[in-house]
């Protein structure tokens, strides 16, 4: 059977995602090489508006791409994947245009990888940061055995989360992320391994969750109102797991990079944040330390 022409593979038509493409979707992503990552696709595809090609061989999905809506201020764009045997074909840039026409008038904002980058560039968006992926064993001090540096200001209080947290978490990431993410953060006790709050006075002033991707536990989204809040919330949550850490952290951040590098996370791997009809990411990139995952912003 002869492979479909370049022409025939941008005439695929487009249709919308649901749950039931959970497996070919993870597929896909076993194809490019990324871990499966079952648990995040239920994720975004119960939450977000999942775009799909199916494959003209019959075997899965073509391509996929996902956006994560928070109403008309802002859409998250993620998952941009082209099986390897539909690569450089036209394929991706069909799909991004599909989903750049479907979010209208709305901004978009995306991760991109070295490879994705230019394709993006091509479409209009523009780059508006880094964040710089991080990953190891997390250890209680520096790699050459030194102590810590003693804190600067009194131990931050980090707990578990409990349903009354909810309208405070909602609150804290509004100011945090800019756009409203509660279907998102609702999602987040039974998506999380663990869900931790940092709190002064009964007020929160933080929160992070750790969820399991592979073998890897991904600490994301983290919010949190300075550095040594997210220091404790990640400390905490590291202490729940005997996982090696992963998270995806604002390059701006310098200071919590080193700290994680002093205890054991090494980087992997970097991304540009890359925004489209709007000029920077909204919110308060100072309280903004790392995302749930790259594909919801």
């Amino acid at each position: 059977m002869r492979s479909p022409s370049p022409r025939s593979l941008v005439d695929l038509p487009i249709r919308r995602l649901n749950r039931g493409d959970l497996v070919p979707c993870a597929d896909l992503c076993e194809d490019r090489g990324w871990p499966r990552d079952e648990h995040r696709w239920g994720l975004l595809l119960s939450a977000g508006n999942g775009y799909g090609i199916d494959a003209p061989d019959g075997k899965g999905l073509a391509a996929t791409c996902l956006t994560m809506p928070y109403g008309s201020d802002l859409a998250a764009v993620g998952m941009l994947l082209v099986a390897g045997r539909y690569a450089r074909r036209g394929v991706a840039r069909r799909l991004m245009r599909h989903v750049m026409e479907a979010a209208g008038d709305t901004p978009l904002a995306l991760y991109a990888t070295e490879q994705g980058q230019p394709l993006y560039e091509d479409l209009g968006f523009s780059a508006v940061g880094l964040a710089e992926r991080v990953g190891g064993r997390f250890g209680p001090a520096a790699p050459d055995g030194s102590a810590p540096a003693a804190p600067s200001r009194p131990a931050v209080t980090t707990r578990p989360a409990a349903a009354g947290d909810l309208r405070a978490m909602v609150r804290l990431d509004l100011a945090a992320f800019g756009a409203d993410r509660t279907h998102l953060l609702t999602r987040l006790p039974a998506f999380s391994d663990r869900l931790q709050v940092a709190e002064e006075h009964g007020e929160l002033v933080g929160y992070a969750a750790l969820w399991p991707s592979g073998p890897s536990g991904v600490i994301g989204p983290l919010i949190a109102r300075d550095t040594a809040t997210a220091q404790a919330l990640v400390t905490a949550l590291a202490a729940t797991t005997d996982r090696p850490l992963r998270a995806d952290v604002d390059a701006r951040h310098k200071e919590l990079l080193g700290w994680l590098a002093e205890r054991g996370l090494e980087p992997l791997s970097r991304t540009t944040a890359m925004t489209y009809g709007i000029p920077e990411l909204p919110g308060d990139a100072a309280r903004r330390f790392a995302p749930l995952t790259v594909a919801t912003g």
